[in-house]
């Protein structure tokens, strides 16, 4: 996959999300915020963004955890985007901010 195709299926994801967010399918949103921020990490506006959007679903649904992690996520990604990220980590407030993970099954082509 191309650079090209990535930045495409994140912003995809982005825009699957916004719509299951806004109809209130909070965790079908939260799954493709997830997808988004594994495709976007390596980016620097990216991975911003979908830590941005986290934080919208944080206050959507009322989520004291989703939010307060989500303030720290965004601040931090802005400043570690460019020198560390955990690879395959999902950026929710449910899991460690640093630990690495495995690449979802559906996302693994764009990295291959």
């Amino acid at each position: 996959m191309t650079k090209l195709q990535l930045k495409q299926e994140f912003y995809n994801q982005l825009s699957l999300g916004k719509i299951a967010l806004k109809q209130k399918s909070y965790s079908e949103a939260f799954y493709h915020f997830e997808n988004a921020h594994i495709l976007g990490q390596k980016h620097l506006y990216r991975h911003t963004i979908s830590h941005l959007w986290m934080l919208l679903y944080g206050v959507e649904t009322r989520s004291v955890k989703e939010i307060i992690g989500q303030i720290l996520r965004t601040i931090a990604s802005i400043f570690f985007t460019l020198v560390w990220i955990p690879v395959g980590n999902t950026g929710g407030a449910n899991v460690s901010a640093i630990k690495p993970m495995p690449i979802r099954n559906e996302l693994k082509k764009y990295f291959d």
